[in-house]
């Protein structure tokens, strides 16, 4: 779904696209369980260990993107090299006598984990963005030896058995935390199975790894076009025409990347066009993921019931705030409940104004729903979508989403020049407080043949403190600078920043493994979905939103226009975000072997209305790039969404540009990356436990809003 959608709508690069969280099988991607008490001197010690860190001159220098600069075969050699490190330490640890020197024993693992960490960033990454394709094969080659490394590890007894006999009477409660989710993890993979399932194990995750990239990369790959008649362009913005001139032939060829795919299905008035790239667009993958996903879906489930667990989903469930499979589905019946009449009411809408133009209709079909929505919203609201864009030129839009958090959090970026990367588009920042550096962050903003096709977030080097500095990268395929994005695009930038910010404040932690975004899975998009909602508050949008001819600010009076059309469709996008969560839910609660295709049918009837993604003839499921990420919990996105919401209730109280709170949600949410589970972050801040009233007062429409800057920010 790409459109200028309700105040909470997560935009079509977030929706497909998960967080690249590093890819440590069942060990490291995992979330934290257990618990530990203190909340304020526990985020005190976390503020004074950044401070520490970038304060410290003998930090490891900023090299994280010099690999990908390189050759293959260096490539390679480091990969090698770090896998080396970790086996080392795993050898020195073993060795130690966990009783007497517990500390000894942390610091290896610690240095073991490290080495594989930041190996599968490198690689994850790698084979996402180069433009070179023996890179990319260097780096899944890389990918598959951390794997396999990784699960050697987690399945190693002696490892087991030093950690389980440390000493932790004595230890602070981040470290309590980490050795109590690491023990758990070891247990999840294993290790105290007999040999036979050990090995076993180690052969699933091996496939699973590798199925997984064949996953992605088909999805990748396969970039589908449709050939029109210029007339068939009708409605679309100038820019975008102009940008999609007629070849030889007298047609235009549009293709399923995002730039082309998303501004035709809202703004193309040829309903017979749009249906011809939506259904190319849901080819993508087919055939080649069909075999694929049914592996990857039954690899999963041959490796979770090997470890005595019902399915993968109940597998997935137990390590994240829900806990439980059926925890999952409850919360998906929950909020299916309550979001079913604004839904009905929303199509209902959409319908009658499909009727002025056809009349007789009596189903909004799914290319016909983006189109629907903006016409409604242009009509009821006199809001056009397309009246947002000159405002919204793309480096204008990059300066202001780094000048917000530049103030909210006092921090300076400070562009580096002359830093090597992976390619020319790639631009660097270290990020500042008082002068010193707290990581660094790259920008890899437009599309190329070849690199991932949504917006993302990769870790390149996750930080410790006293050691090394995080840095992050931000993966998305926006317009060129001069070239002007859409509001959604906007949200999603910020959105994305959300991931990059969360990363450098908390990548300060005593041990590498809880930091940076090592929180639980289904709260990892909660800080990223907070700060989207900053794309339409009115004094955010006011301080960098001007005509790129102009140079005029964007009227007051659009913005509010803008912002009321935001409402509408709020049920429609809650209902599709809960069928797609039930859809990754139940494809890994049932067994093995059953049509992908029909139970994606079933479920889009259960929980209609929204906007479809199955019709015949389509396989919306095998470009559906979560199904391999998030696995079972995609619903991890409307966890996520009433999390945040909640956390928003202080800033529409105090003003989205309130120093005070800002800093406050980060030294209490980011700062502490996963030092404690997640729901003690939120109660550190909110000082209750999180709630569902201010999602419920969200989807009814009574939630509270603010127009201005409730203190001043200076």
């Amino acid at each position: 779904m790409w459109h200028d959608g309700p105040a909470f709508h997560v935009s079509p690069f977030v929706e497909e696209a998960p967080l690249r969280i590093p890819a440590l099988t069942v060990v490291a991607a995992l979330a934290a369980t257990g618990c530990s008490n203190g909340s304020i001197t526990q985020n005190r010690e976390a503020q004074a260990r950044i401070a520490a860190n970038a304060a410290k001159t003998q930090l490891a220098p900023f090299k994280g993107s010099e690999p990908l600069a390189g050759t293959p075969d260096a490539f390679k050699a480091l990969c090698k090299a770090d896998l080396e490190r970790a086996q080392a330490q795993v050898v020195a640890l073993k060795k130690l006598d966990a009783k007497t020197n517990g500390q000894a024993v942390l610091k290896a693992y610690d240095e073991a984990q490290t080495a594989l960490i930041n190996a599968s960033n490198r690689s994850g990454l790698t084979h996402e963005v180069h433009p070179d394709a023996a890179m990319r094969d260097a780096s899944r080659e890389c990918e598959q030896q951390v794997d396999a490394a990784n699960v050697a590890l987690s399945q190693d007894r002696g490892v087991y058995d030093a950690l389980s006999l440390v000493d932790l009477s004595k230890s602070d409660e981040a470290t309590r935390h980490w050795v109590d989710r690491a023990l758990l993890d070891f247990r999840r993979v294993g290790v105290d199975r007999d040999e036979p399932t050990r090995q076993q194990v180690k052969a699933l995750n091996d496939e699973i790894l590798k199925l997984g990239q064949q996953f992605g990369q088909n999805i990748a790959e396969d970039i589908r076009t449709v050939a029109f008649a210029p007339k068939e362009l009708d409605g679309l913005p100038e820019d975008y025409k102009k940008a999609h001139a007629p070849g030889a032939d007298g047609k235009v060829v549009i293709s399923s990347n995002y730039p082309d795919y998303f501004p035709f299905m809202t703004y193309a008035k040829n309903a017979k066009a749009r249906e011809k790239l939506w259904r190319a667009y849901r080819q993508r993958a087919f055939p080649k993921n069909q075999e694929v996903l049914t592996q990857l879906i039954a690899k999963r489930n041959e490796l979770a019931t090997l470890l005595g667990y019902a399915n993968w989903a109940a597998f997935t469930t137990e390590t994240r705030m829900t806990r439980t499979q059926q925890a999952a589905a409850d919360f998906i019946d929950q909020l299916a409940q309550a979001t079913e009449a604004r839904a009905k009411k929303e199509m209902a809408e959409l319908l009658a104004r499909k009727k002025k133009d056809v009349k007789g209709a009596t189903v909004v079909e799914p290319w016909d729903q983006d189109y629907y929505e903006d016409r409604v919203r242009a009509e009821r609201f006199g809001y056009d979508s397309q009246a947002v864009r000159p405002y919204l030129e793309y480096a204008r839009v990059k300066d202001g989403v780094m000048a917000i958090t530049s103030s909210l959090w006092g921090v300076v970026f400070q562009p580096v020049k002359d830093v090597k990367t992976w390619h020319a588009d790639v631009e660097a920042y270290d990020v500042l407080e008082g002068g010193k550096p707290l990581g660094r962050i790259f920008l890899d903003m437009h599309p190329r043949n070849d690199k991932y096709k949504h917006a993302a977030q990769f870790d390149l080097i996750t930080g410790e403190a006293d050691k090394r500095l995080p840095e992050g990268v931000l993966v998305c395929n926006f317009p060129r600078p001069g070239d002007l994005m859409t509001h959604d695009e906007v949200g999603t930038f910020f959105h994305e920043f959300g991931h990059l910010m969360h990363t450098i404040f908390s990548g300060h932690q005593k041990w590498t493994p809880i930091s940076g975004i090592s929180t639980e899975r289904d709260f990892v998009e909660t800080p990223s979905m907070l700060l989207q909602e900053w794309a339409q508050q009115p004094e955010v949008l006011k301080s960098f939103a001007r005509h790129h001819e102009t140079n005029e600010p964007i009227p007051a009076e659009l913005v509010e226009k803008l912002r009321a059309s935001k409402e509408f469709g709020t049920g429609l996008w809650a209902r599709r975000q809960l069928f797609l969560s039930a859809v990754s839910l139940q494809y890994y609660s049932r067994a093995p072997g059953f049509d992908t295709a029909a139970v994606l049918s079933e479920l889009q009837k259960k929980l209609s209305p929204f906007r479809h993604e199955f019709r015949d003839g389509t396989h919306f499921e095998l470009a559906f790039g979560h199904l391999d990420g998030y696995s079972a919990a995609y619903y991890t996105y409307l966890w996520s969404s009433v999390i945040a919401k909640d956390l928003e209730s202080e800033f529409q109280k105090n003003g989205y540009l309130d120093r005070d709170t800002a800093l406050k949600y980060r030294h209490t949410v980011l700062d502490p990356g996963g030092s404690k589970p997640a729901a003690e972050l939120v109660q550190d801040f909110l000082g209750r436990p999180y709630a569902f009233e201010a999602f419920r007062a969200y989807l009814d429409g009574t939630a509270a809003k603010t127009t201005d800057t409730a203190k001043d920010t200076k």
